[in-house]
């Protein structure tokens, strides 16, 4: 047997005993950082948001009281819910109401596409 093979054979056990040894803190420690995190709760709303509390893009409120259930731009090309992304940005002096989707399309406008549902 060569040196070189007799210093691999005798330092064989003591290199996977200090892997194993890593190998198991490294565990013991990712369990424990899992332990100390908050669980995940899902939680459905049962209403949609209050559209009167929504800002335009200057920060000044949508309308106080909506005059349908959904909302459209002058200058734009779609409709939206009132509590969409793209319905936050319009200002109030262009928005312009519907009371349903239908009477959103006969004046032109299409679905939003950013607007989950519609």
């Amino acid at each position: 047997m060569s040196k070189m093979q007799e210093i691999v054979k005798r330092l064989f056990g003591p290199i996977i005993l200090v892997l194993t040894a890593t190998l198991a803190f490294g565990l013991g420690r990712l369990s424990k950082i899992e332990d100390t995190r908050e669980p995940l709760s899902i939680e459905y709303a049962t209403s949609t948001p209050d559209s009167s509390k929504m800002l335009s893009r200057e920060g000044s409120a949508l309308l106080d009281k909506p005059e349908g259930k959904y909302i459209a731009s002058k200058n734009g090309g779609s409709y939206h819910y009132p509590w969409c992304s793209g319905a936050k940005r319009i200002i109030s002096a262009n928005a312009i109401w519907f009371n349903s989707t239908d009477e959103a399309k006969r004046a032109g406008y299409k679905p939003a596409a950013n607007c989950p549902g519609l």
